[in-house]
């Protein structure tokens, strides 16, 4: 499914927790903070040195310009995980099309037989370390779960992390899902896990 041709783009989803909406630029001060509080276990899910330890407010404002534009574009749907306050950043999701680039290089396995491009999105989502011990990050999955497979158009989505993001991993491994694929891709010391 190309993202482009989709009619209906839901603006987000409000729940007692959490509000989820685009990102935009203007999030630059609030999300800055997420990142770089987070920023240990970011560069592994990354597989970068991303975000730096010199990263700053207005880097962040030019990397959440970028966001923005592709989500506008729809190659790619960005949205910013905000305290029911509308404050503090909480996270981030991202939203990505199986026939991306980003995947280009990549070598995917199947790990039970699957299919890649039956696949319509790849979820990848990440909450702040503070909000780790409060399960911030489950309860947001379970969300997404539910949001993508009422209000998006999707036939089958994949939630995709790293393998050296342990607790990330752990914490997916709890639910029904199951691994599906694994994404080696050059220059990365893990591998992608995409489960459905």
């Amino acid at each position: 499914m190309s993202f482009t041709d989709m009619t209906d783009v839901p603006d987000g989803l409000t729940t007692d927790a959490f509000v989820l909406r685009p990102i935009t630029a203007d999030d630059a001060e609030i999300d800055y903070a997420a990142v770089m509080e987070s920023r240990e276990f970011l560069r592994k899910w990354e597989q970068s040195s991303w975000p730096e330890d010199d990263f700053t407010v207005e880097a962040n404002r030019k990397d959440l310009e970028g966001l923005e534009k592709r989500h506008d574009a729809r190659s790619t749907f960005t949205y910013t995980v905000i305290d029911a306050a509308g404050t503090r950043c909480l996270g981030c999701v991202y939203i990505v099309p199986t026939d991306s680039r980003m995947f280009a290089s990549a070598t995917i396995s199947a790990v039970d037989g699957r299919q890649w491009n039956d696949y319509d999105a790849v979820v990848y989502f990440w909450v702040r370390k503070s909000e780790l011990a409060a399960r911030t990050d489950r309860t947001l999955l379970d969300e997404l779960r539910r949001w993508l497979s009422h209000e998006w158009t999707f036939t089958r989505t994949l939630f995709v992390t790293n393998e050296e993001f342990t607790q990330q991993v752990n914490m997916i491994e709890e639910t029904d899902l199951r691994l599906c694929f694994t994404i080696a891709e050059p220059g990365n010391s893990g591998k992608g896990r995409a489960y459905a």
